[in-house]
């Protein structure tokens, strides 16, 4: 290569990182003063460095099989910024990517796709919406971490508590650094402090109170300035309605579990069945991670194929109720070593799918094998459909899926021939299909669905947390 080209592709790169910087003030002020979210491909640019900006664009380019260039993207973003925009999030590498089949200006074709919210904030609510977080572990802390992340004009979920056993000495400060550092999602965007006084954590501006208490009849939210606060259970302890009803005391409206429910609580997994969320539905249950990575994709491939019964394996990283080397527990198998062995367990995941997506039930059977990963799983879908396709056809479905459809936010497509798990730690996207390790002899069809069961997991919780406050915050391009 002589050094003319290696010139062109440092001179090009560096534009490209001019752009992008030049991105990241426009996109924090689209978020803070309009509620506008700025998105590439689904993965949203708010807080993001320059890299993760060219990053987003080559996953884009990825996806999309073709180039996305920031070139396309900045001049979509400047319009904007002329426009008075309410509160939405526009993916400005789908925009791009329609733009260029238009005749008509960029003016007018931004004029047209987001004329809806061109009018000011009329999407915002009104009120801010109290939440509390019942338990601070995995899923809990990366909660906090997506609600303090995201305050802003567009975003009126307040975390305001997080209740917790404990309250010996130094106990804040232990809370304070497992929210400020992370073995496998890194460090914490921004600043924490301690207010030992109040008994609170403030981060990023955000007054945390932590509440201590053994039970949830224990709390009275009132007393903590707290009024109709959506709970979100991230414990497991309680699992049906009578125990989640123990969360409903002073200043607390609904519950939200974070793990699969038992009797007749609603199993909402995000983009297939949350409108049967009703606004009186004071007890929801998000589902499992697991649920919420095989159902969008069972329900697209049961729309198209059709899916007369399969089995589906999820091969899943140690969870923190296992043990760190051989000890009692009460469960089969899990009392044995967790980094040291793969550990076959049960899930209710494939019987599970049933209460988001009817149309399966009793189609599916499901196992488990734990292994010795911290985070990202897989689940290993093993399905006999109605009607016969082919590898490549089943593949560029999925991938038009995961580009332009109401679930493009629940599945997620790589086609790299050298992705591992610990690439897809972060990704928003519940599930995303591996479409090298594809299977398709006629009616028969195994797929590879990764998913990050911390990351991917909580983007799901937090779409319910928002639905139940009322946030229905229109996207674009509408698909």
């Amino acid at each position: 290569m002589n050094s003319s080209t290696v010139d062109l592709h440092l001179t090009s790169y560096m534009e490209d990182q001019a752009l992008a910087e030049a991105m990241i003030p426009v996109v924090g002020r689209f978020y803070r003063e309009r509620g506008v979210i700025v998105t590439v491909y689904g993965r949203k640019l708010m807080n993001g460095s320059t890299i993760d900006i060219i990053k987003a664009h080559r996953l884009g380019r990825h996806l999309d099989g073709g180039e996305l260039s920031l070139q396309e993207t900045s001049a979509l973003l400047t319009q904007m910024e002329a426009m008075n925009l309410g509160a939405c999030r526009v993916d400005i590498g789908r925009m791009a990517r329609q733009f260029r089949d238009e005749t008509i200006s960029l003016e007018g074709f931004l004029a047209r796709e987001l004329g809806e919210v061109n009018h000011g904030n009329a999407n915002l609510l009104e009120e801010p919406q109290d939440v509390v977080l019942y338990g601070f572990g995995r899923i809990g802390r990366i909660m906090a971490r997506m609600l303090i992340e995201r305050t802003g004009l567009s975003n009126k979920l307040r975390l305001r508590a997080v209740v917790v056993r404990g309250g010996k000495d130094g106990d804040l400060e232990k809370r304070a650094s497992l929210l400020r550092r992370d073995s496998i999602h890194g460090p914490f965007n921004g600043s924490i402090t301690v207010d030992h006084e109040n008994s609170a954590l403030i981060a990023n501006g955000n007054y945390i109170k932590f509440i201590y208490a053994n039970k949830p009849e224990d709390v009275n939210y009132e007393d903590h300035g707290i009024k109709n606060a959506l709970v979100v259970d991230n414990t497991g302890v309680w699992k049906d309605r009578d125990g989640l009803g123990r969360h409903l005391v002073p200043g607390a409206a609904k519950v939200l579990l974070t793990a699969p429910a038992k009797g007749d609580i609603k199993n909402i997994v995000f983009g297939v069945n949350e409108k049967d969320i009703d606004p009186a539905d004071n007890i929801l249950c998000a589902a499992s991670c697991t649920t919420n990575a095989i159902t969008p994709v069972l329900k697209v491939l049961n729309d198209r194929f059709g899916i007369r019964n399969g089995h589906v394996e999820t091969v899943h990283s140690y969870t923190n109720d296992q043990n760190l080397i051989d000890n009692y527990h009460s469960a089969e198998r899990r009392g044995r070593s967790a980094p040291l062995n793969m550990v076959i367990t049960s899930t209710g995941a494939a019987k599970a799918v049933a209460k988001a997506l009817p149309e399966l039930k009793g189609k599916l059977t499901g196992n488990a094998i734990r292994v010795p990963t911290p985070n990202v799983s897989m689940a290993v879908m093993n399905l006999n459909l109605e009607s016969e396709t082919t590898r490549e056809e089943l593949n560029d479905f999925l991938r038009q899926i995961s580009l332009d459809s109401d679930l493009s936010n629940q599945i997620g497509f790589t086609a790299s021939t050298e992705v591992v798990s610990s690439d897809l730690v972060g990704s928003p996207e519940p599930g995303v299909v591996d479409a090298q390790a594809t299977i398709v002899d006629g009616d028969r069809a195994v797929l590879y669905v990764w998913y990050d069961n911390e990351y991917g997991y909580t983007s799901q919780v937090l779409r319910v947390v928002r639905h139940m406050a009322g946030m229905h915050i229109p996207s674009y391009p509408a698909r």
